[in-house]
């Protein structure tokens, strides 16, 4: 009963795509009546709304967005009915070719001979559309559709064919939901981590290595102190760790499979005659360890992780910020292992998970990505293998989803989907088991039995990226990290120059005690200075003067500008320990 009582609003994943999908023709008949010598191409529904591509002779200004918004509204008050109808190949591609529509032309000659070729009307506007669609433009709230942006787009994709202007929108059947997403954008502008990366100076991104970020002083301490966590609670759930070469060779890719499935994300260079390739992932590295030296059923399972700096060849047009980098830290481990102890060896890792993700308050949904057409390996290991990976997670009362067919081709997979303040969602964690690579290495142990067996293993990351990860935080915390992680965790403020040296002294201390201090000594207004070190983001300031001079106090104001009054340096130091050894998120 709830899902029907849910089947027509946008908590139905169906319903609210196919909204969308309605709005995107709403669009590009808005676009027809207005400009009619504008060309259309593809206008489907996406993650969060819908686009149109378009082949316009001029440019899609704000103002030009305005009007198109306006006709769309005019659109919905007119209540049209959709109707779906089908056309012979041959009528269909003379019906575009009548409205003057080159690109529908070509989605139709590029159908197979046999598909049934589906359009919808509108009032007097008609395009090419597989559906589905809504009944009528009146079921969309015209007070709830906003324009958000027009970016330049490829036809298809491909950067050698026609430059199009892809029009972007979001609708909602009400006005009050749409206020609250385009609030809830603005603060995402307000949260983007490469405009707080700049003002807080954690790293810089640069002409000269387009996806080669460039981490800055304050950048490196989050890094480092974000990293030794890592190995703080690796260490716990009983990893060791290794570090693999950057550059190997082509053999070592070849039987990976890489060199025949990646090489196109690769950057590859010759030494001494014979092919290398910069690793794209720390994977087969991993393998030759473990091949290094025998091992027997006793040494296992071996958790085996590494922070491995790994480089991948993306196309410029994708690059965004630390979220999508051409270089980057992958905190990468293995774990061999016995088939029998496949399951403990998940919920050891979920639950590793959970300890981290907690740690940023950071929620997740589980997804298990199941066997895919394209797979190695017999389909009893797939069903056993997967069998388990739901088995481990149920033991641990977690809900998840199914995604059919989505796993890697070398075995099924866990990934883990975070959500962040805002509610998006960034998929960090993975857990993979793989049955292939163990193969293709001919890694063995010797069993009980005094045989050679081969174990299974895992791939898992819980960062994924270091550095994509310190973006996500830096939004999801709006770069005002909690003390632990914060690059200054301190300031000293003296109120005069009397007080410079008290301050200098109050910083030594703190320095002594482990903490990360800054003072700022210079001849401004304590109001500047401490809006500055708000600005900067800084937990924990210390206003000096005279009186704390001859007390041996400290006046102590938190960043949100809470005045938490005087106290002496030690009853505050012994604040900032607790605070920062529990982890508190504040």
């Amino acid at each position: 009963m709830a899902e029907e009582n849910n089947q027509y609003t946008f908590e139905n994943e169906s319903y609210r795509k196919t909204y969308w999908h309605t709005c995107s023709h709403i669009l590009a008949q808005a676009v027809k009546r207005l400009y009619p010598e504008v060309k259309l191409a593809i206008g489907p529904s996406i993650d969060e709304g819908f686009y149109y591509d378009m082949d316009s002779p001029f440019a899609f200004t704000p103002e030009i967005l305005e009007k198109i918004e306006a006709e769309m509204r005019k659109i919905c008050k007119e209540k049209l009915k959709l109707e779906r109808f089908e056309l012979p190949r041959e009528e269909a591609l003379k019906f575009m070719e009548e409205k003057g529509e080159p690109f529908k032309v070509e989605l139709i000659q590029d159908l197979p001979e046999d598909a049934h070729i589906s359009f919808y009307k509108q009032g007097e506007f008609t395009d090419l559309c597989a559906g589905p669609h809504l009944d009528s433009t009146g079921r969309v709230k015209g007070n709830g559709i906003k324009l958000t942006a027009c970016n330049a787009a490829y036809w298809r994709g491909d950067s050698n064919r026609e430059t199009l202007q892809r029009i972007y929108g979001i609708a909602f059947p009400k006005k009050e939901e749409l206020d609250a997403y385009l609030a809830r954008i603005e603060e995402a502008k307000r949260r983007d981590h490469r405009k707080l990366g700049k003002e807080l100076g954690l790293f810089m991104l640069t002409d000269e290595g387009p996806g080669f970020p460039f981490f800055l002083p304050k950048g490196m301490v989050l890094k480092n102190t974000l990293i030794d966590y890592w190995r703080q609670v690796h260490k716990k759930y009983g990893y060791v760790e290794i570090a693999t070469p950057i550059i190997l060779n082509r053999r070592l890719w070849e039987r990976s499979g890489h060199w025949d499935h990646y090489k196109e994300n690769m950057y590859t260079t010759v030494i001494d005659g014979e092919d290398y390739a910069i690793k794209p992932m720390n994977c087969p590295g991993g393998m030759l360890v473990y091949a290094s030296e025998p091992h027997s059923y006793r040494d296992l399972p071996l958790r085996v992780g590494e922070l491995g700096l790994v480089h991948r060849h993306e196309l410029s047009g994708a690059l965004h910020g630390l979220f999508r980098v051409r270089c980057f830290t992958q905190d990468d481990a293995h774990i061999f292992m016995t088939w029998d102890q496949m399951k403990d060896e998940i919920k050891n890792v979920v639950k590793l998970f959970d300890e981290v993700y907690s740690v940023f308050g950071l929620s997740y949904q589980i997804e298990v990505s199941t066997m895919p057409e394209d797979h190695m390996g017999d389909k009893k290991d797939w069903d056993f293998a997967t069998e388990t990976l739901e088995a481990a997670i149920q033991e641990l009362g977690k809900d998840y989803i199914i995604n059919e067919g989505d796993g890697a081709f070398y075995g099924p997979k866990l990934d883990f989907h975070l959500a962040d303040s805002l509610g998006r969602t960034w998929q960090c964690g993975t857990i993979q088991l793989d049955m292939q690579l163990p193969e293709r290495f001919e890694l063995e142990y010797t069993g009980e039995d005094g045989q050679k067996h081969r174990p299974v293993m895992i791939h898992r990351v819980v960062l994924g990226s270091i550095e994509r990860f310190i973006g996500v935080i830096t939004e999801h915390f709006a770069g005002a990290f909690p003390a632990w992680l914060a690059p200054v965790q301190v300031k000293v403020l003296p109120i005069t120059d009397r007080a410079a040296e008290y301050a200098k002294e109050v910083a030594a201390r703190l320095d002594g005690d482990g903490f990360r201090v800054e003072t700022d000594l210079r001849n401004e207004k304590i109001g500047k200075k401490i809006r500055e070190a708000q600005l900067q983001k800084i937990p924990y300031m210390l206003v000096v003067g005279d009186k704390e001079a001859e007390d041996g106090t400290v006046a102590v104001r938190t960043r949100a500008g809470g005045d938490q009054g005087a106290m002496s340096l030690a009853e505050f130091s012994e604040i900032l320990r607790a605070e920062v050894d529990s982890k508190i998120i504040k």
